[in-house]
């Protein structure tokens, strides 16, 4: 990877004023340093050259390394062209972590293409938006029932138009093959007979071919990936993601992990590559590394801590309820997790008694980090030595943070008061595919809307106040839900809380609190109220307390005010 310091730049006496952030730099670390625009499957390509013996996936058991990834995705690479792929087709995958993700996102790289994202779990109604939306033209998946009943009718009504279906067994270890065909605990599709087999590429013969073809010639600003999101207002739409914006941001996260180049690091992936978060954090970061991946087809408590310890990962990103689940295991202290050297936080705030309890155990490093999907997605993390309790950190190398008005995003905040959080830097997306009204919106100047409400104090860290749709308007006046999550948070009862803005008679809107207790603690609403009280205004205390045995989450684990909100409404 191609990283560089500017010399010019770093003599030149700092800009404090504009980035306070430069006085607090981990040491050795330059914000501004260069980074050199490159294609995101040249980073496969040099681990390959560098890395190719070293074991790349991990997967129910089997391993394969960089040489057999990287001669496979040239294969799928090849073949895919043979089928039409090139600068500007777009090709879905619908996967799960598996090493047929790591293999067809770079193949579709490689032969010019366009990845674009799928969530497994999303209805056939949601695919098939997605997928007339970006103009997906061919479908990457597995021979799994769940999987292919979803692709099949798509094919059968026209709005896909050609599927590969890769083989499932064949990712297993030879004795795990044996018994799924015995017991049939995971469902195959009969891909063979299905009525569309005539628009279905089996994985076997498009991968039988030697891999080798003339590239298409493909330039860092094409776009590599769309990543749809609901962004700042709920409407899903394609993020375009352009080789360099993930290129660099991978080369961010690496400069700011700073690994020793010795040090031979595993990293679990347990949050879902198909997400933005795990896509770059996981799979483009620990390719760049040349590390172990270990991948998780879906998250399983008691799994996962086995993995843990069995496998030794060293580095692991997740998401705040994942860190939570882990430290409240009722047999926590029999796992050994103490390999994990540093955990990174996104997608949610992290609770300060997760992250110091966390890291307690582990006696390594937990810090939160912040990015958006149109972020690429990483934009702020805090230092692993020196970080504040409740920020999301500072700005990566090359990455510019202001905090606007929320009545006028012209108009600049003063330092500490909060505003809506603004990005520019090389990682931020050039737009929404096919969306100019709604790319025009979020942008003021260069700097990205985010929709979220923060501050950044006199050293430059940011600190998250709230999303500003969440933000609950009671009686004219704004309540942020997480002020309210934060108290509930220190009440030692508390395992998860979530707070949503519902109707109200009298003030519009009125803050419900959603809470799931420890087990085993009995604690009422009146319990909470009371010890709210003294920790919130009359506006912010909730007008109810709902308990749950379980609230709801998204596709990463973050709990999900959408789906309570949509409670309410119903």
């Amino acid at each position: 990877m191609a990283v560089k310091a500017n010399p010019a730049a770093q003599q030149a006496a700092p800009d404090t004023r504009a980035r306070p952030w430069l006085t607090s730099y981990p040491p050795g670390l330059s914000w501004t340093a260069e980074f050199e625009p490159g294609l995101v499957h040249s980073l496969l390509d040099a681990a390959v050259e560098r890395y190719g013996s070293r074991t790349c996936t991990y997967f129910e058991g089997k391993t394969l390394s960089y040489e057999e990834i990287g001669a496979l995705s040239d294969r799928a690479s090849k073949g895919l062209a043979a089928l039409g792929v090139r600068e500007g087709v777009r090709v879905g995958l619908l996967l799960p972590n598996s090493p047929t993700y790591l293999i067809y996102y770079f193949g579709v790289l490689k032969a010019g293409g366009t990845v674009v994202n799928f969530n497994p779990l999303y209805s056939v109604e949601e695919i098939a938006f997605q997928i007339r939306d970006s103009g997906t033209e061919i479908m990457v998946t597995l021979d799994l029932q769940l999987l292919f009943k979803k692709v099949e009718p798509l094919l059968a009504d026209g709005t896909l138009a050609r599927a590969v279906v890769a083989d499932f067994a064949s990712l297993l270890p030879r004795l795990k093959q044996i018994g799924l065909l015995l017991t049939r605990k995971v469902r195959r599709a009969n891909v063979g007979l299905s009525r569309q087999r005539r628009r279905i590429v089996r994985e076997r013969n498009l991968l039988a071919n030697n891999g080798r073809f003339v590239r298409p010639a493909v330039k860092p600003e094409s776009v590599a990936v769309l990543q749809y999101t609901g962004g700042t207002t709920g409407t899903p739409k394609g993020a375009m993601l352009s080789h360099a914006n993930i290129f660099i941001n991978t080369a961010q996260v690496q400069m700011w992990g700073q690994r020793p180049p010795e040090v031979v690091d595993r990293i679990l992936g347990v949050l879902p590559l198909f997400h933005v978060f795990a896509m770059t954090t996981v799979m483009t970061f620990g390719v760049a590394n040349g590390m172990e991946i270990i991948l998780m087809p879906k998250f399983e408590l008691g799994r996962t801590l086995k993995l843990i310890g069995k496998l030794r990962p060293t580095v692991m990103p997740g998401v705040p309820t994942l860190f939570q689940a882990l430290l409240h295991h009722r047999h926590i202290d029999r796992f050994d997790l103490s390999s994990l050297q540093f955990c990174i936080s996104g997608g949610a705030a992290l609770p300060m008694h997760v992250k110091k309890g966390f890291e307690k155990f582990i006696g390594g490093w937990l810090v939160e980090g912040y990015g958006l999907s149109e972020t690429s997605p990483v934009a702020t993390c805090n230092p692993f030595h020196t970080n504040k309790d409740g920020s999301i950190g500072l700005p990566l190398p090359r990455t510019d943070i202001t905090i606007r008005s929320l009545e006028n995003p012209e108009q600049e905040m003063p330092r500490g008061e909060p505003g809506e959080i603004c990005i520019a830097g090389p990682q931020v997306m050039s737009g929404y595919w096919n969306k100019a009204d709604e790319t025009a919106a979020v942008f003021v100047g260069k700097y990205f809307r985010t929709g979220d409400v923060g501050y950044m104090d006199e050293d430059g860290f940011i600190f998250i106040v709230d999303r500003i749709k969440d933000m609950i308007n009671t009686a004219g006046f704004k309540v942020y839900p997480r002020r309210i999550e934060d108290a509930l948070h220190e009440h030692p009862a508390v395992a998860e809380c979530c707070v949503v803005g519902i109707p109200d008679s009298y003030r519009g809107e009125a803050p419900k609190a959603y809470v799931r207790l420890h087990d085993g603690r009995t604690e009422t609403a009146v319990d909470l109220m009371t010890f709210l009280r003294p920790k919130l205004s009359k506006l912010e205390l909730p007008v109810a307390i709902e308990f749950r045995d379980e609230l709801p989450k998204t596709m990463i684990g973050k709990l999900s005010k959408k789906a309570l909100r949509a409670e309410t409404s119903a």
